[in-house]
């Protein structure tokens, strides 16, 4: 059995206009996606994240429901809670998160009155 990997960085911090499970769900999927937790890797039982991150267990329980909901998690009964080992759902939420921050980035852009193509000229001559 793989051992145990660590969910959420030390540094995170939450935002308190926002439900904690979800900024949960979002740091958790990132960390799949890009294979910060691999898949097939053992996660923290739900009392052990609560814990851990001092949060009610109703957080962390509904933040693994999510993820279940999701696909990016499954949980055998006396087993634990682990990472799918499907290529496809991991890559199916990583092409979800990048059309996502393409919107937001549109968003921003529009709100700036910029075309994205500006928005990336302007990053490029920062980085000049």
């Amino acid at each position: 059995m793989k051992e145990e990997t660590e969910l959420l960085p030390d540094h995170f911090q939450t935002d308190p206009s926002r439900p904690i499970y979800e900024q949960f769900v979002e740091q958790i999927r990132a960390r799949i996606v890009s294979g910060l937790i691999p898949a097939g890797s053992r996660l923290p039982s739900v009392r052990d994240l609560a814990a851990d991150r001092r949060v009610n267990p109703t957080t962390a329980a509904r933040t693994y429901q999510e993820l279940e909901r999701k696909k990016l998690i499954v949980t055998y009964r006396g087993q634990g809670t682990f990472v799918t080992n499907s290529a496809d759902t991991i890559q199916e939420a990583r092409k979800e998160m990048a059309v996502e921050a393409v919107r937001q980035f549109k968003d921003i852009a529009q709100s700036l009155g910029l075309t994205v193509n500006e928005m990336i000229q302007l990053a490029d001559q920062e980085e000049a």
